[in-house]
C-alpha cells in the first residue's frame, strides 16, 4: 500500500478549496418515498471478553453517560412561545443589522428592504435547525453501526448510551422544528454525501472518525454559537442539553481512536488524514446555505462568493472547527506523513486551533449533565 498522498482534487473533486462555482454545483434531491437507502458492508463483532472497566476512561465515561440521561418530553420547557420574526430581528440588531459586512452592490440583494432580510432569517433558521435534525440522525445510524462493529465491550457499552443520546436529539429537534418555527428543509447536498460516505464504509473507525470527532466536533462548536446568538430560552436550554451530550461523544471518539490509531501503519493513517481533510472541505461547504438562496429566489451563485470574502464570515467559519483541530492533534493525524494535513487544514484556515484544549480533557466540564440552574446561566 503506498503512503503517497492524493492530490486535492483526487479527494474533493476539485482542484481550488474556493471553487464556489464547483461547490455550488452539487445539489441534493428529495427521495419521493422519502427515504434514501445507503448500502454498508461491514462485520457485526461479538465479544467473549466481558470484562468491564478494562478501558477505564471509556468505563469512566460510560457511567457519566448512565447519569446524564435526560427526557426530551418533560425536561425541556416546551410551553414556552416562540416567535420566531422577532428572534431573527433581534439577533440582527446584536450583529450590527440585516446585511452587515457585506458589500452586495449590484445583486439583486442590495435593494431588500427589512421584509426581504427578515424572510431570510427565516428561512436560514429552519434551514440551519433543519440540517441539525438530519445530522442527529446520521449520528443515531452512525452510533447504532459502532455498537455492532467496535471488538470493545466497553466501547460497546458506551455507543449504546449515545444511540439513546442521538435518538433523542433527533426527537427534540423534529419538535422544534414542527412546533416552533416555520418550515423544514430537506438534507444540504454536502452533508449527506458525507454522512453517505461514513455509513458505507465498512472500518469501525472510520465511522468513528467521520461522525464522533468530525461531524460530532463540528456541531459541538455549532451548537454552542447558536447557544450564545438565541434568545429563546426554550432552544438555549435544549442546546444545552444536546451539547453536554455531544461532548461526551467526541471525547469517546478521541479516547477510542487514540489506542487504535497508535498501532496503524503510514499507509493506513495517511487514509485517515485524507478523509478527515474531505470530511472537513464537506462541512465546511455545507454552511453556504444555498438551499436558502435558491428558496428566496435569489442565484447563490451571484451573492456566495460575496459573503463569503466578508472577515466576519470567515472567522466564524475558522471556529467551527476549534473542536476538530485539536483532537485531530490528539489522535496524531496532523503531523503523519510529514504534515500533510496540518498543511491541508492551514489551506482551510482553521490551524490556529491546533493547540486548544482537546475534547477528551473538556468532558469533565461539559458532560457531567447539566442541572436546571446552570442552564439558567
Amino acid at each position: 500500500m503506498t503512503t503517497e498522498m492524493s492530490s486535492t482534487e483526487q479527494i474533493i473533486g476539485r482542484s481550488e478549496i474556493d471553487d464556489f462555482e464547483a461547490i455550488l454545483a452539487v445539489v441534493g434531491k428529495e427521495e419521493p418515498d422519502g427515504r434514501h437507502p445507503v448500502h454498508s458492508d461491514y462485520e457485526s463483532i461479538f465479544t467473549w471478553d466481558y470484562e468491564k472497566g478494562a478501558r477505564p476512561k471509556l468505563n469512566k465515561l460510560y457511567e457519566k453517560a448512565k447519569k446524564a440521561q435526560w427526557n426530551g418530553e418533560t425536561d425541556l420547557p416546551w410551553d414556552i412561545e416562540v416567535d420566531q420574526e422577532k428572534l431573527v430581528l433581534a439577533q440582527a440588531e446584536s450583529t450590527g443589522g440585516f446585511g452587515a459586512g457585506f458589500d452586495l452592490t449590484g445583486t439583486p440583494v442590495a435593494k431588500w428592504t427589512e421584509k426581504e432580510w427578515l424572510a431570510f432569517g427565516v428561512e436560514s433558521q429552519n434551514w440551519t435547525l433543519s440540517q441539525f435534525l438530519h445530522g442527529e440522525q446520521g449520528a443515531l445510524i452512525c452510533t447504532a453501526k459502532i455498537v455492532e462493529s467496535v471488538p470493545w465491550i466497553d466501547a460497546k457499552y458506551y455507543a449504546s448510551t449515545q444511540v439513546m443520546d442521538e435518538a433523542r436529539h433527533v426527537e427534540v429537534f423534529g419538535k422544534y422544528l414542527d412546533e416552533k418555527l416555520s418550515g423544514h428543509y430537506p438534507i444540504n447536498a454536502h452533508l449527506g454525501l458525507l454522512l453517505d460516505d461514513i455509513i458505507r464504509d465498512s472500518r469501525w473507525d472510520m465511522t468513528y472518525l467521520g461522525m464522533q470527532i468530525m461531524v460530532e466536533g463540528l456541531a459541538l462548536a455549532a451548537f454552542g454559537f447558536m447557544h450564545q446568538m438565541t434568545g429563546d430560552p426554550l432552544l438555549k436550554t435544549l442546546l444545552r442539553y444536546v451539547m453536554a451530550d455531544e461532548a461526551r461523544h467526541v471525547a469517546f471518539g478521541v479516547l477510542s481512536l487514540e489506542e487504535y490509531y497508535s498501532h496503524l501503519s503510514a499507509a493506513e493513517l495517511r487514509e485517515r488524514q485524507e478523509f478527515a481533510f474531505e470530511a472537513a472541505v464537506r462541512m465546511r461547504d455545507r454552511f453556504l446555505q444555498q438551499e436558502v438562496w435558491d428558496r428566496m429566489g435569489i442565484d447563490p451563485t451571484v451573492v456566495v462568493p460575496l459573503i463569503q470574502q466578508a472577515p466576519d464570515r470567515t472567522q466564524f467559519q475558522a471556529l467551527l472547527f476549534s473542536k476538530i483541530v485539536p483532537n485531530c492533534k490528539k489522535l496524531g493525524l496532523l503531523d503523519a506523513a510529514d504534515g500533510w494535513l496540518r498543511t491541508k487544514f492551514t489551506e482551510l484556515g482553521v490551524i490556529q486551533f491546533e493547540s486548544w484544549t482537546d475534547t477528551a480533557e473538556e468532558t469533565d466540564a461539559m458532560a457531567e449533565g447539566p442541572p436546571m440552574e446552570r442552564l439558567a446561566s
